[in-house]
């Protein structure tokens, strides 16, 4: 730290213990100034040289024949009036970054300008200032700190525009005349703890500044980095790393996702104030930093443009993000479920849109008249961003499902969002859809008909196909189409053709087939969309185990294996169809909703009662888990 001694003569301000302040000398004072409790007998001539205030309050009270006057405004209290008075006196003063600000300020309020006469106080300090302390890195943000305790009268001397342009510049200054002296406290390199002599070799690196900056109060901080940005000088990339530090050192629990207790309102505001200094420059910052600062601006209430503008640049770079951080619990009052899906929707409806861009054309017509015109180009989204986006999403719908309060719409609205994009594999959105049915044993039957309609079979892995097959909670339909498709692949992976079916099982696939427009006599689709029972389920059970059997040995008879099993569902669909239309000509409306077949998929697995179960087929295993790997 630089500091810079004033005069040449020993202090002898003395204090007696009451607030009383006096110059030790054969002299008796001849003035009494008040400055805020504080009570200073000194002498009129050294203070009249110097000052053109006290010139002017000295000569009203010749007039009312007084020795006293009050300067209880002067910027720094008695401590910096004090200061005055010995540079008046010719004594040593000291002057640093923390007290040249307060000095400064006094000086200007009691008139110690060139004026009053040659080389007076204010041209020693400003001379101080520029050429010592604003070519200081550390003392400069000392001084601009100090700012605060004084405004207005601060900015008004240019002392913090001053304060926070040094500042900048030094930030902005090559870093081969960047000295390893500065604070950069931030995560270490291995080889830094071998030995000083390689820290010092080490490269000093663009951001070695961010950490210091950080004890900034949010007004500076700004001011600073918007200084730094106008420059030109430094990269998106840098000053989002300074943004990110800032962040986590001045908010609480914000690198963890959560906001301490504490001053909620200063918080917003930096926050607000991080995301409005965001470089323009795509991936300038983390996608991870930009989700953590809307989860924080969700908790503190933030307006609506801060978090569509933090929507809009997380949609840019989606396919950055993890599962963890997109799990941004609502915060709504009149919102039941436990995650905010409708923001996480507006961040993939964001990401989608990048890949059909717009451009705005202004022409003039004949008329004169401005006309616009909205051209579409291509887009932009590589494969491989989408890809890693369509996963991102079935891994939040995974997460998501485990609400038992988060409404089906929203689960299927979401998945529907990245249905444009065309997945290798369904196993993650599988998975999805089945820990939702799971956790919601109430779902209607027209939403699981929805929700299923969302996979295609087709793009199950052969250890999904196992799992789906014996899965009681999904509708027969879909279990009949993973087995038909898992036949098919199973032949082609052989080399044997596809096998042809008879005609009543191909009618049995294409009913099995969401979205079929094809009607199917034989079969009413209210059976297809039911869960199967414990009876169909074992059916098909040993029938896969039969497929599995002969695929290990060879391979051989698979297509006969298949055509079995399929033919055995249709069996035991019609015998249940016959057998529930026998009980509704016996027992009327009232009863028909006791067999296992023909219960509403709405219920709950397991609903069924007991004397249904007796009467009809048995019911659901409740107590089978099959996990997909």
């Amino acid at each position: 730290m630089k500091f810079m001694k004033i005069g040449s003569k020993p202090d002898s301000i003395k204090t007696d213990g009451n607030n009383v302040r006096y110059v030790e000398n054969e002299l008796a004072s001849d003035i009494t100034i008040n400055v805020d409790g504080s009570r200073f007998c000194l002498h009129k001539f050294p203070l009249l040289s110097k000052s053109a205030c006290l010139q002017k309050l000295l000569s009203s009270t010749d007039k009312n024949n007084a020795d006293e006057v009050d300067i209880s405004g002067i910027p720094g209290g008695p401590t910096a009036f004090e200061t005055c008075a010995k540079f008046c006196y010719g004594m040593t003063v000291t002057l640093s970054a923390y007290n040249v600000v307060a000095t400064r300020c006094a000086a200007e309020y009691l008139g110690m300008h060139e004026t009053a006469e040659k080389g007076n106080l204010i041209y020693k300090i400003d001379v101080f200032l520029n050429s010592s302390l604003f070519r200081s890195w550390k003392d400069s943000i000392i001084v601009l700190q100090t700012t605060k305790t004084f405004s207005p009268l601060s900015e008004d001397l240019k002392l913090v525009s001053l304060c926070i342009d040094a500042i900048a510049s030094k930030a902005c200054v090559n870093v081969s005349h960047v000295e390893w002296s500065y604070t950069y406290n931030r995560k270490k390199l291995a080889e830094e703890n071998n030995g000083a002599d390689q820290v010092r070799a080490r490269e000093v690196p663009h951001d070695w500044w961010v950490e210091d900056l950080c004890e900034l109060e949010i007004e500076f901080y700004k001011r600073v980095i918007m200084n730094i940005k106008s420059k030109g000088v430094l990269g998106g990339e840098v000053i989002g790393e300074a943004l990110k530090a800032y962040g986590y050192r001045r908010l609480s629990g914000f690198n963890k996702g959560v906001m301490e207790q504490g001053d909620l309102v200063k918080h917003k505001t930096v926050i607000e104030t991080l995301v409005w200094l965001l470089p323009s420059e795509k991936d300038s910052v983390s996608c991870g930093f930009l989700l953590k600062l809307l989860k924080a601006a969700t908790m503190l209430n933030s307006g609506e443009t801060v978090k569509e503008q933090l929507v809009r640049r997380i949609g840019q770079q989606l396919e950055q993000a993890s599962v963890a951080e997109l799990l941004i619990k609502s915060h709504q009052e009149s919102e039941t479920s436990l995650y905010d899906v409708d923001l996480v929707k507006k961040i993939v409806v964001e990401f989608m849109a990048r890949d059909q861009n717009s451009e705005i054309e202004v022409e003039d017509d004949d008329e004169g008249f401005e006309v616009q015109e909205v051209k579409k180009f291509p887009g932009i989204l590589s494969e491989a961003s989408k890809l890693m986006v369509v996963k991102l999403i079935d891994g939040y719908l995974t997460e998501i499902a485990k609400d038992p309060n988060l409404p089906a719409s929203k689960f299927i609205d979401l998945a529907e969002s990245v249905s444009s994009i065309s997945r290798p594999a369904h196993d993650g959105l599988y998975r999805a859809i089945d820990m939702y049915l799971k956790e919601h044993a109430g779902i209607t039957k027209g939403e699981k008909k929805r929700m299923c309609k969302l996979m295609d079979c087709r793009k199950l892995s052969v250890e999904a196909c196992m799992h789906a097959v014996q899965n009681d909670r999904l509708p027969l339909r879909v279990v009949v189409q993973v087995l038909f498709f898992e036949q098919v692949r199973a032949s082609a992976s052989s080399g044997s053709s596809t096998p042809d079916f008879p005609k009543g099982i191909r009618e049995l696939r294409s009913c099995g087939t969401y979205g079929s427009s094809r009607s199917v006599p034989t079969v009413m689709e209210d059976e297809w969309d039911a869960v199967a029972t414990e009876e169909e389920m074992r059916a098909l059970k040993s029938e896969i185990a039969a497929l599995k059997l002969q695929e290990e040995s060879g391979r051989k008879s698979t297509d006969k294996a298949a055509v079995t099993a399929i033919s055995r569902v249709k069996s035991l669909i019609m015998s249940r169809k016959m057998f529930g239309k026998k009980l509704q000509g016996k027992g009327g409306g009232g009863e028909k909703n006791n067999g296992g077949g023909g219960s509403d998929s709405s219920e709950s697995l397991g609903s069924v009662t007991e004397e249904g179960a007796k009467t009809a087929t048995p019911s659901r295993n409740l107590t089978r888990k099959v996990s997909v790997s």
